[in-house]
């Protein structure tokens, strides 16, 4: 609900509904969503996403991997290295430069935004989509 008020997650909401994961991202977690905006999916080849949202088990892996159990705001993932995914895999969480600009970097993409508490965890906004191994 957050992400569909915030305005900036159209094609995230597309999926998650096309992923039927609405119900489980709804539940009470908490949850902890690297969520890419909507120009981060832009940035995806051509047909990209069209092809995802036909592919269900594919599109809940991508979809699953942007979901951490647990409530972690930024002051905790700048303490972390990793963090297992909803999915099963590992994300990579570089924090080294939190000190000067408060940047941290998920799997090489950039949080650009942080901490939108809500009523079941957090959500970070990155600028690009990550995809599993």
């Amino acid at each position: 609900e957050t992400a569909i008020d915030a305005g900036s997650f159209t094609t995230l909401v597309t999926a998650v509904k096309a992923a039927d994961l609405v119900k489980t991202l709804s539940s009470p977690g908490p949850f902890t969503v690297f969520a890419p905006t909507d120009e981060a999916f832009a940035k995806l080849p051509a047909g990209t996403i069209d092809a995802l949202l036909k592919d269900k088990a594919k599109l809940t892996s991508i979809l699953t991997y942007h979901v951490v159990s647990g409530k972690v705001m930024a002051d905790d993932v700048k303490t972390l290295s990793s963090a297992v995914t909803v999915q099963g895999q590992e994300l990579s969480i570089d924090a080294k430069r939190w000190h000067l600009h408060r940047n941290v970097k998920v799997n090489g993409a950039n949080v650009i935004k942080t901490d939108i508490e809500c009523s079941n965890g957090v959500i970070h906004v990155i600028d690009k989509v990550l995809m599993p191994k």
